[in-house]
């Protein structure tokens, strides 16, 4: 006899056979396809993991990025990836040599605008997201017109009072909007002490809110991707939580 538990885990395993035996016709498989898969075929290989649902929300989200380093390039990654075609990629930088022990850019790309070279990155990933770039320095003056279309704002710039800046200009003219900003992923370490902790109905912080770059003790690839993961994670349960409030 079957436990609730093992019930479980044979509709989970069910489900993944099925995704497979789907792939192996109308969504995309690497080995069966030569070209370029149709945005049909992205689609169809996303709703077999997501279901129709929980994919149609994911699309139809605006997620704006600001700052494309260590901790946008990679949130900007997992949510193109998660299934979120409508992103807002904004960062006045380009990408240098000194940015690739953490982001996800590529020696190629060095001396590119980061919305251009993030921008490439993503469309290789799904050719068929919609993405809106802003190459500009975001200032309390132009977040009104910048943020205007976008539901969910992740902050995730380098520097402290540049968050602080973007988190009262949103608390101000967007209260809202859904703010997940970023604090502390320096070094290594203790992986649990990243954490996600809400400060009001809106406004989220993301990190160990501690940890701060000195000597031998700088930004790494795998402490500021949990910190992104964080990012992106709150991101999907937050626009995944309207299934919850319309089933109410």
């Amino acid at each position: 006899m079957n436990t609730p538990h093992d019930q479980k885990d044979i509709s989970s395993i069910t489900r993944t056979v099925a995704c497979k035996e789907n792939a192996s016709g109308a969504v995309f498989t690497g080995a069966a396809h030569s070209g370029q898969p149709s945005e049909s075929e992205i689609r169809a290989a996303l709703v077999c993991r997501h279901t129709e649902k929980v994919q149609n929300l994911l699309s139809g989200a605006r997620v704006a990025v600001a700052g494309l380093g260590g901790l946008g390039s990679n949130i900007a990654v997992f949510l193109a990836r998660m299934g979120v075609e409508h992103l807002h990629l904004i960062d006045f930088d380009r990408v240098d040599i000194t940015n690739l022990n953490r982001q996800q850019y590529f020696i190629h790309q060095i001396g590119m605008d980061k919305t251009e070279a993030l921008q490439e990155i993503l469309l290789a990933i799904n050719p068929y997201l919609t993405i809106r770039t802003d190459c500009v320095r975001v200032t309390e003056k132009n977040v009104p017109a910048l943020f205007r279309d976008d539901t969910y704002i992740c902050e995730a710039f380098d520097v402290p009072e540049n968050k602080a800046m973007l988190a009262e200009a949103v608390l101000e003219y967007f209260p809202d909007k859904y703010l997940i900003a970023a604090s502390g992923m320096a070094g290594y370490g203790d992986s649990n002490r990243i954490r996600t902790r809400k400060i009001s109905s809106h406004f989220y912080l993301c990190g160990d809110e501690t940890s701060e770059v000195r000597e031998g003790y700088g930004l790494m690839a795998p402490r500021v991707a949990l910190c992104a993961a964080h990012q992106a994670n709150l991101v999907a349960e937050l626009i995944l939580r309207q299934t919850e409030t319309k089933g109410q």
